[in-house]
């Protein structure tokens, strides 16, 4: 991997990590706005919960680069999954984050697929899949 690569990989496992930790501390409430009403879990919990996740993913970036490929997939993964609260937050008109338009919260949305590219660019995912053998690709051994 290069070493573009290598700081952008870091530097995604820096900013999971510094999310992570405000979802435990300083930014706790304001993550209140990216709950869809309509999750039926506790919204404390999952803002704890994925807090956590997002610092032990943000961690294992940075210190387990062997297991690149496979975080970087959890990680696109991650983002998939909390892209429907950025929706809500843009449907129910929540301010957080300074994001107090709905054009603000509009632009925070396409930016979304970003992050996923990031993640599977940054640690090699995709190049990986990219570079897989189908097995029916293969020729047939005789």
């Amino acid at each position: 991997m290069g070493v573009v690569r290598t700081v952008a990989r870091l530097l995604l496992g820096a900013a999971l990590v510094f999310a992570g930790v405000s979802h435990l501390t300083f930014a706790r409430t304001a993550f209140y706005a990216q709950i869809p009403p309509w999750l039926p879990l506790d919204a404390g919990f999952v803002i704890a919960a994925s807090g956590v996740v997002e610092i032990v993913l943000g961690l294992a970036l940075v210190v387990l680069p062997r297991w690149r490929v496979p975080l970087g997939w959890l990680t696109a993964a991650l983002f998939l999954v909390v892209f429907p609260g950025n929706v809500s937050q843009y449907l129910t008109h929540s301010d957080a984050f300074g994001l107090d338009s709905d054009r603000s919260r509009a632009i925070r949305l396409a930016f979304q697929p970003l992050l996923i590219l990031w993640a599977l660019w940054s640690t090699g995912a995709w190049a990986a899949w990219r570079a897989r053998s189908p097995v029916s690709a293969r020729p047939a051994e005789r």
